[in-house]
């Protein structure tokens, strides 16, 4: 019996040695700094129509978080290109009737969505309430569905947006701990960003957001229903808990969730 134990241990130790003497496993190779391509047909939004005004929220500190947001290092609209070209003949429509169409927010990585989990977890961090939830508490955003994981702008062919007068008037700057206005005030009473009266500010997480809020009545209202008229022409689908957020219904890779970045280097 002893000896049979003897011989058991003599091949374990055996065993172990081998198995220390052969290599470590390579780690796998760590991403490039610009993080993974898109396909093919994400376009920037500009080089199909150069006339769309953009005010990409995401990639400043003038958002809900009060930073730029990971995922975001250029202030650009991407789009599928089936999306793009469909925002290029809503933004002919739009022009025929002296407005034009300024984006907030097109195509959204994972890791931005990411970091508004991350963010809606941490309670202390409230620094923008008054302007983008003043009415409603932090933990019910995800909750409420106004910030949802994942979102349909990690597809590609969803965007956030608006009308402005044309011309259009200059927009102020945005300077991190300036004082806050509620997005819920009337028009002229909070953030000025060059946009027609839609009711309330831009990623305003309040019921008065809800395209068809019954609070929200005359000019307002008809600018909402403008809006809604021209994308719905041009086949996209309104979000009804946010007048700002359409995503175009004949997208092109509906079970995707990409996370490259918001980069020109992104593009092929």
């Amino acid at each position: 019996m002893r000896r049979r134990t003897a011989a058991v241990l003599v091949v374990v130790v055996a065993a172990v040695a081998t198995a220390c003497q052969r290599p470590a496993p390579r780690p796998a190779p760590s991403p490039t700094p610009t993080g993974p391509r898109a396909p093919a047909d994400i376009v920037d939004l500009a080089a199909v129509d150069p006339t769309v005004r953009t005010d990409i929220r995401y990639a400043s500190a003038h958002n809900f978080v009060g930073r730029p947001i990971d995922g975001y290092p250029e202030p650009l609209c991407l789009l599928t290109r089936r999306a793009a070209e469909a925002l290029r003949r809503v933004q002919a429509a739009a022009l025929a009737r002296g407005r034009s169409l300024k984006v907030y927010d097109c195509y959204r990585p994972q890791r931005a969505v990411n970091e508004f989990v991350a963010w809606a977890k941490r309670p202390a961090e409230q620094q923008m309430k008054v302007e983008f939830y003043p009415g409603l508490p932090k933990d019910r955003l995800f909750a409420d569905g106004y910030i949802g994981a994942p979102t349909a702008h990690s597809r590609g062919s969803t965007l956030d947006l608006t009308l402005v007068p044309v011309p259009t008037p200059a927009q102020p700057d945005y300077t991190p701990g300036e004082p806050l206005l509620p997005c819920t005030d009337p028009a002229g009473r909070r953030f000025a960003d060059a946009s027609v009266d839609m009711g309330t500010g831009f990623d305003c997480f309040d019921p008065r957001a809800h395209t068809a809020d019954a609070r929200t009545t005359g000019a307002a209202r008809a600018n909402r229903e403008l809006l809604k008229r021209l994308m719905t022409e041009q086949g996209f689908e309104n979000y009804p808990r946010e007048w700002w957020h359409y995503r175009y219904v004949d997208e092109p890779y509906p079970d995707t969730w990409f996370d490259f970045p918001v980069a020109r280097s992104s593009l092929r």
